[in-house]
């Protein structure tokens, strides 16, 4: 007797083997049952072995409890001692899987399925198990005959008999003679439908690639014909009544539980669609209306019951038409929506457990490894294989892929693929989610062999194959091409010109051959440069081809290196921050405006990647912006010296704007995309106002200096007007202004006006020189009398023309004015003659009111550009900008003399204000910035791409889908974003013809 406080020897080497409740362990070792071994140390050593000590004891107790009497008790310890092979087996399915313990303690005779140790129970195949299944009539024997086959696979993967891909292909090949069985079953249950059809059943997704999982769905097609002289209708009817039940007998719960569920969704038309189609059926649908995605399912359609020559005619009539896939019109489209990750619909609480969909996952090795078998395998058959490993290993032979890179691929979905099962074989049920409690992941990392600190290890070696995994998945795409073009490594298998060639073609590249002469010229050499390019583009060709327009980023990637590529910084700069990498690229393909902004000053990639996240992409404020350029102004020698300077500043900062604003748009690996658009578009038209106004600033002050020194004879400001004033710019605005001045004090007013006058000649002449900058022009037609009116006008000027001839629309237009540089006190002072002319008291007359609807009738009907869709013009079009600006002004001008909340230049704060106010519902307040917010977005969108302004969206393909790319819209989806376009404008008009028109 062991004395109280201290543990017996047995505890100890409980603890010692692995048990982690040697108390419990103990007790059930002084069971009866075990009486007559439990002092062998053979038993201990075994049980210490498995994954779970603990729930392998716990279940062959159980077992040895269920044994009908004394006698097959004795037979089991005796079998279990002698015997090392079936020890191993029986305890290490004992430790590793609770539900077939649970199946052994239900059919105590089932143990003896483990004895045979012959060589065709080590590598059984479907006519092995066909046997097995021999005896099941119904589904309840069938669930126990092939639970009994089970507890043989999984005692062959525990012991290490098999490896993960060879258990795979055993469980593929049970439920190939399982579903032989039901089939079986289901036509003896209906002779005379039996009689009537040819049946044959088709395996897809793991079971039809022969690397089934323990508990998954097995996903079918059925093909079926009528025999000689039947009725094609009567047939298929009876064909689907043989069909239904056979997956019913798989799938329903029984007292013997179920088996897996049949899923046939993967054919034609999916669940929507009949469930058995002939042959020419499925050829006819697949001819004219299969996606991309379904040619891929098929890569695995494998025959495996029913009629086997009418399945062999099915994959043979099909084959030919997956092989193709590559060459259908929207496989690059396809392809792009099939790469980008969908893991928003992973709940975030599982997004870090998920082995097969989350980031590094098993999905991402499938999903390579079959597109590039679309891709190539049209020329070689050799990686035609369902078998993921296998058609890995092909790749890598043709040199599609590297070996390097395919090794450590397979090393991980190996890895991958084990964790899954065992994960599955605890309780035979679905799920492809680690699990957080601490003893399920010793039980899975003993299992795997990680006996030191299994937790910790099975984490790290887990990170580190979805870590491999990651990180290889676009590589996997691209290395190969800069193999074929570089030539470094003598001996290995490359892919061919043409091969290469498809594959730029199946990643969305127009111009395969231009792609790989900029390859070639990126990344052949020895140089530092070449070497670092050569770790670079593989991971860049991918964001590229994630674009519109991979072609154009290659390019532009291609000019941007030769003019920085011996400056040591920039190679550090993309090498060393994944942020700066990842944003150039997408700042290359996404359109023409940044990168020609970034080849007139190539150093300014530095701004995609100062700090951590890229924050040098941070709009700066207006005043770092004025000090920056008026500093820039003092420094230089001359007018056009300084305004050179100034629009080189405004060059940089337009860029800033426009990367951080795709960058925004896009979304990285590590940050999504912005969601709301309303701020993507205020934080443009903030920056770009800001940077005009701070341009303006330092252009009068260097005209200023120029022509009279530190004081000109009168004193001058600039007033923002329209979206200038507003804060609303976009990147292809003019700068809409008045100008004001007041004589200086003893000067007089001819000299005085003069003066003005030069200075914004001056101005506008020096913003719109040639050069390297993109010009500032300068539109000042919304002053008094417009273009006919002078330039510039003194302070009271301006208060005798608004006194006597002012207009409504002038009035409506003074709303955005806002100072914007120059005499601070002066333009104060003028938006002080200004407020009551725009926010009159008790607001507007009606005759008033009627003028501005006339005004913006006539609007709409003389300045809409001829043979223009009216429905996507974004300014003119119903629901456009015009008529939310109009909206919003009216009630400015009728209510902003009462509510201060109106009296702001700014289109989207008037807006919120008036809704505020309970000027205008919620829900029409809503509608109304939507459509404001998408007009403007679809203008930005327009002048990113196409490098100029335009009110319309663009009519090449390409430009088009480039904008759709910008608004968020997956690639194919062009067509979405036009519709959503017409049905946000439509709701809007309906707010503005209440609204404005009182309609």
């Amino acid at each position: 007797m062991t004395a109280p406080g201290r543990r017996s020897s047995t505890f100890t080497r409980l603890l010692r083997h692995g048990f982690t409740d040697p108390s419990a362990a103990e007790r059930l070792l002084e069971s009866v049952e075990l009486a007559p071994i439990r002092n062998d140390p053979v038993l201990l050593e075994a049980l210490g072995a498995t994954a779970d000590p603990d729930l392998a004891l716990h279940g062959f107790v159980r077992l040895l409890e269920a044994q009908p009497g004394p006698g097959p008790q004795r037979q089991l310890l005796d079998t279990v001692i002698a015997a090392k092979p079936l020890r191993d087996r029986l305890l290490g399915v004992l430790g590793a899987s609770s539900a077939l313990a649970d199946h052994l303690a239900k059919h105590a005779g089932d143990w003896q399925a483990l004895v045979m140790y012959e060589p065709s129970d080590l590598h059984p195949g479907v006519e092995e198990f066909e046997l097995g299944l021999a005896q099941a009539t119904d589904p309840v024997s069938l669930r126990v005959a092939y639970r009994r086959c089970l507890l043989s696979i999984a005692a062959r993967d525990v012991c290490g008999t098999t490896d993960v891909a060879q258990t795979a292909a055993e469980l593929a090949d049970l439920a190939t003679a399982t579903l032989r069985a039901a089939l079986a079953i289901a036509r003896a249950a209906a002779p005379e439908d039996a009689a009537l059809c040819r049946l044959a059943v088709i395996a897809m997704g793991k079971c039809g690639g022969h690397e089934l999982n323990y508990v998954s769905d097995v996903d079918v097609i059925f093909v079926g014909e009528a025999v000689d002289g039947a009725d094609e209708a009567k047939a298929l009817r009876s064909a689907t009544k043989l069909a239904s039940h056979m997956m019913r007998i798989c799938s329903e719960t029984t007292v013997e539980g179920s088996i897996w569920p049949v899923d046939a969704n993967l054919r034609p038309e999916g669940r929507n669609g009949p469930l058995v189609r002939t042959l020419s059926s499925h050829l006819a649908y697949y001819q004219r209306w299969a996606k991309t995605w379904e040619f891929q399912a098929l890569l695995k359609a494998r025959p495996v019951a029913g009629d086997i020559e009418l399945g062999e005619e099915y994959v043979a009539a099909v084959e030919p038409l997956v092989w193709k896939a590559a060459e259908r019109e929207n496989f690059v489209a396809d392809v792009q929506k099939m790469r980008r990750r969908v893991v928003e619909n992973i709940p975030v609480a599982e997004l870090d457990r998920q082995l097969k969909l989350g980031p590094g996952g098993l999905r991402d090795v499938e999903f390579a490894v079959q597109l590039l078998q679309l891709v190539h395998g049209r020329d070689d058959a050799s990686l035609r294989s369902g078998t993921t490993l296998d058609a890995l290993q092909a790749l890598a032979a043709g040199g599609y892929v590297g070996r390097a890179d395919a090794a450590q691929l397979d090393d991980a979905y190996r890895f991958l693929r084990s964790m899954e099962h065992r994960i599955q074989l605890y309780r035979l049920r679905r799920t492809h989610l680690v699990p957080e409690d601490e003893a399920d992941l010793r039980r899975i990392g003993r299992s795997l062999g990680l006996r030191v600190d299994p937790v910790a290890e099975l984490n790290r070696e887990w990170k580190r194959h979805a870590s491999v995994v990651r990180r290889l998945h676009e590589k996997l795409f691209y290395r190969p091409l800069l193999d074929a073009v570089a030539q470094l490594a003598p001996g290995e298998a490359r892919l061919s010109p043409g091969a290469a060639r498809e594959r730029l073609v199946a990643l969305g590249y127009a111009d395969p051959a231009s792609a790989l002469r900029h390859l070639e010229a990126l990344a052949s050499g020895v140089s530092r440069k070449a070497a670092i390019q050569r770790t670079l583009l593989p991971v860049l060709l991918g964001w590229f081809a994630d674009s519109a327009d991979p072609d154009a980023g290659l390019l532009n990637f291609r000019k941007v290196s030769d003019a920085l590529g011996r400056t040591p910084w920039y190679l550090r700069l993309l090498r060393d921050e994944g942020a700066a990498a990842e944003n150039l690229a997408r700042v290359l393909s996404a359109g023409r405006l940044a990168p020609d902004l970034l080849m007139r000053a190539p150093e300014a990639v530095a701004l995609l990647g100062d700090g951590d996240g890229g924050t040098g992409l941070e709009p700066r404020s207006r005043g770092h912006l004025e000090q920056e350029i008026l500093a820039a102004v003092g420094r230089a020698d001359g007018a056009v010296q300084a305004v050179t300077a100034a629009r080189g500043v405004r060059r940089r900062e337009l860029f800033r704007t426009a990367a951080a604003d795709i960058v925004d748009s896009y979304g990285t690996e590590t940050k999504p995309a912005e969601a709301d658009q309303g701020a993507l578009v205020d934080r443009v038209g903030a920056a770009v106002s800001d940077l005009t106004a701070a341009t303006l600033a330092g252009t009068l002050r260097a005209v200023v200096r120029d022509g009279w020194g530190d004081t000109l004879p009168t004193r001058f400001a600039i007033i923002g007007m329209g979206r200038f004033g507003g804060h609303e710019l976009g990147y292809g605005s003019d700068a809409d202004v008045v100008f004001v001045h007041e004589p200086r004090d003893g000067v007089d007013e001819h000299e005085a006006a003069a003066a003005a006058n030069r200075v914004v000649e001056e101005m506008r002449r020096l913003l719109q020189i040639p050069s390297a900058d993109p010009p500032l022009l300068i539109d000042a037609d919304l002053r008094p009398e417009g273009k006919s009116g002078p330039l510039v006008r003194t302070l009271n000027s301006y208060a005798a023309y608004y006194r006597r001839w002012s207009l409504i629309w002038e009035s409506q237009a003074l709303l955005r004015a806002e100072p914007v540089a120059g005499d601070l006190e002066l333009a104060s002072r003028f938006v002080d003659l200004i407020d009551p002319l725009r926010y009159p008291a008790e607001g507007l007359g009606e005759d008033a009111v009627r003028e501005i609807r006339r005004l913006k009738a006539r609007m709409e009907s003389e300045r809409l550009p001829r043979g223009s869709d009216p429905k996507l013009h974004t300014k003119l079009g119903p629901g456009g900008l015009s008529d939310v600006e109009w909206t919003v002004q009216l009630l400015q001008l009728q209510h902003g003399w009462a509510e201060p909340g109106l009296r702001t230049t700014r289109t989207r704060e008037a807006l919120a204000a008036a809704c505020a106010a309970g000027l205008i519902p919620a829900e029409e307040a809503a509608i109304l910035d939507e459509a404001w917010v998408l007009a403007t977005r679809v203008r930005n969108a327009v002048m990113l791409v196409r490098g100029r302004a335009g009110d319309t969206f663009p009519s090449d393909a390409r430009e088009l889908a480039a904008v759709g790319r910008y608004l968020g819209y997956e690639p194919g989806h062009v067509g979405d974003m036009l519709d959503a376009y017409r049905r946000t404008t439509r709701r809007a008009r309906g707010v503005v013809e209440e609204l404005f028109y009182g309609a």
